[in-house]
């Protein structure tokens, strides 16, 4: 794929993924919150140049650091949605303002490895942009899963927003 392409997928989900969480929404049960992730990083590892070859060493460093940066601002960000039960028993999620700030948070982060790369001189692929964004997605569902199973002791299974 192309780096526009990878560009235009990474903006279509973020519109969307946004967009639906800035909006009241019943917590599906039965979805499958890690297939979009999963999608998104496979269409990423499918680049053979997701680490640039002439800096290996440097280009691996800076994927791991990224990966990490963002999968502290998924959990951030799945602590920014609020949920809360309703009197029929469904659980419902919406983000708030701080889930705009989380998503500006992580966007800029993204920057800032792409610019820590151009310094080091270091190619990374428009890839690395799916693999974060699978990565955000799928941290960010993990913790509010987890924050929902907190307001139950525990009791609910297999929740994501």
């Amino acid at each position: 794929m192309t780096a526009l392409s990878d560009v235009l997928i990474a903006a279509a989900v973020i519109v969307l993924v946004v967009g639906r969480q800035l909006r009241a929404r019943r917590l599906d049960t039965e979805r499958r919150f890690w297939l979009l992730p999963l999608v998104l990083a496979a269409v990423a590892l499918r680049d053979p140049v997701l680490i640039d070859p002439h800096h290996r060493v440097a280009a691996a460093v800076l994927l791991a650091g990224s990966m990490l940066t963002t999968a502290g601002m998924g959990c951030a960000w799945g602590w920014t949605v609020r949920i809360w039960r309703e009197t029929d028993g469904t659980l419902w999620t919406k983000g708030t303002t701080a889930t705009v700030f989380a998503w500006v948070g992580a966007i800029l982060v993204r920057a800032a490895w792409y610019g820590v790369g151009a310094a080091l001189h270091v190619h990374q692929s428009s890839s690395v942009l799916l693999l974060s964004l699978g990565l955000l997605l799928l941290v960010r569902s993990a913790a509010v899963q987890w924050r929902s199973r907190q307001l139950d002791g525990g009791k609910l299974h297999g929740l994501a927003a």
